[in-house]
């Protein structure tokens, strides 16, 4: 006998991928509308019979560029398994919402099992007391420039 549709896959099992996506908020913003915002996409996700598997605040962070005349931004990324109309939704939900300045949803082979590079390098960072990607070089002096006169020996010089 024949495959009758329950024998058959949903379309919608057969279209769950894995996501990664980032987006990231006005600068104003404070946590809890921060954790709104994420628990906003996680709705959707779960509405889309999808599953959110981790989300990760990455906090305020300085933006490379202006963008809408904010200098930095929150970030936060999930995580998650879901039908492909899902992510439509997210980025259609998204990109209407005043307080997000960009997002990206990327599509995955498997999720990164523990905490993303992201909250790695802030670890890092902290166990190091480092604020920056350059080496503390504190007030030392560089010492004596011999190629140069001192810099009152150049104001004599001058007049």
């Amino acid at each position: 006998m024949g495959a009758d549709a329950s024998d058959r896959p949903r379309q919608e099992d057969v279209d769950m991928a894995l996501y990664e996506h980032v987006f990231l908020a006005r600068q104003d913003l404070a946590q809890a509308q921060i954790d709104a915002l994420a628990e906003a996409v996680t709705k959707i996700v779960e509405d889309g019979k999808g599953k959110v598997v981790k989300t990760e605040t990455w906090g305020l962070r300085s933006l490379a560029y202006r963008i809408a005349k904010n200098r930095k931004a929150h970030y936060v990324m999930l995580e998650f398994d879901a039908p492909t109309g899902v992510v439509a939704e997210i980025e259609r939900q998204l990109g209407i919402n005043e307080d997000i300045i960009r997002f990206m949803t990327v599509r995955v082979g498997e999720h990164e099992n523990g905490p993303s590079a992201m909250m790695r390098r802030g670890e890092r960072e902290r166990a190091r007391g480092d604020r920056g990607d350059r080496p503390d070089r504190g007030d030392r002096d560089r010492g004596d420039r011999g190629d140069r006169p001192r810099r009152d020996d150049r104001d004599d010089m001058a007049a």
